[in-house]
């Protein structure tokens, strides 16, 4: 049974994926924790995610797996600095030829994520307990 405090989403269209990119809003990772497969053509991040939606100081560690990715870029991401953390902003899609497009991983600081898609295929599921957290992320007004 399946447990009702994990969140597990699924996003195939551009309205999914505002709610996984809600989801996320301010989940850090670090550098060294994005897997892009070229040859799966699948990328995945894990994530510690504040979990927003409990109302409570939580944590929780949270996978984003993206299917059908048929390139990746990065830009002001370092990525020979895998213990770098990165803070989540939102991701949006820009479309292509459909039902493909562009996925961006906005990240505080100015850097991007973008991953060409053959189409929005996007799993989040929490993989942990949550922990208790002191931090809450704030946003300037």
């Amino acid at each position: 049974m399946a447990d009702p405090a994990r969140l597990n989403l699924l996003a195939h269209d551009e309205e999914d994926l505002a709610v996984v990119s809600a989801a996320l809003q301010d989940a850090v990772a670090k550098v060294g924790d994005i897997v892009f497969e070229a040859r799966a053509r699948r990328l995945t991040i894990a994530f510690n995610r504040f979990r927003w939606e409990a109302g409570v100081r939580e944590r929780v560690r949270s996978a984003l797996q993206v299917g059908g990715v048929l390139a990746v870029q990065t830009r002001k991401i370092r990525r020979d600095r895998r213990e770098g953390v990165l803070e989540l902003l939102a991701i949006g899609f820009e479309a292509g030829e459909p039902p493909g497009g562009a996925l961006t991983f906005s990240f505080a600081g100015g850097g991007d994520l973008r991953a060409t898609v053959e189409c929005i295929d996007a799993v989040l599921s929490d993989v942990s307990q949550p922990w208790p957290t002191r931090r809450v992320p704030a946003h300037d007004a």
